[in-house]
């Protein structure tokens, strides 16, 4: 008599082991989906936040550029009219390097603030954004206050056109696609 030996090992996978690779598969999935998504988030917000920083280095180079020094009798001179606001700077019209209000960085206030599109062209200035606005650059000039003749402090804050919530009653608060930059500027002696 011939006896057969049929061994009763595994012959493939069970409903159960599919179904538990198959659920480990799902969260892997859903893992790997959702950390796209943090990093797809992550890499605009840093976009938004590196063409903010570059539109506040403009605006505080604009600033720098204006004249606060002294004359040849060594009088004081500062640019107080230079429209900044404007896509182009005007020689009249503007604030120039005058002292800001309190709150010109907290709310845009004409003569302190424009607006830029979306390819960075400054679409003017005034109290409400025009059309088209994806920035807003507002600043303020301050004296400093340890020699407040001859150094001014300029603050610089760049946003995405939105409703900053309690950031914007506070001007000490960045948003984070927001751009703060402060300078220094000083009068060179005759």
């Amino acid at each position: 008599m011939t006896t057969t030996n049929h061994a009763h090992g595994d012959h493939g996978f069970s409903l159960i082991e599919a179904t538990i690779a198959a659920g480990v598969m799902a969260s892997a999935l859903v893992a790997l989906g959702q950390m796209l998504a943090i990093s797809v988030s992550n890499n605009r917000t840093a976009r938004t936040l590196t063409y903010a920083t570059v539109l506040a280095e403009q605006k505080i180079e604009q600033l720098r550029g204006l004249t606060w020094g002294f004359d040849n009798t060594g009088a004081f001179v500062t640019d107080t009219t230079t429209n900044t606001a404007a896509p182009f700077d005007g020689p009249n019209g503007g604030t120039g390097l005058s002292r800001s209000p309190a709150d010109t960085i907290a709310q845009s206030t004409d003569g302190w603030v424009d607006y830029v599109d979306q390819f960075g062209a400054v679409l003017g200035g005034g109290a409400l954004p025009p059309p088209k606005t994806v920035y807003i650059r507002r600043w303020a000039i301050e004296p400093l206050p340890t020699d407040p003749v001859n150094a001014i402090v300029i603050h610089v804050l760049v946003t995405a056109h939105m409703n900053r919530g309690l950031a914007g009653a506070a001007s000490t608060r960045r948003l984070p696609a927001e751009a703060r930059l402060v300078s220094v500027k000083t009068r060179k002696s005759p």
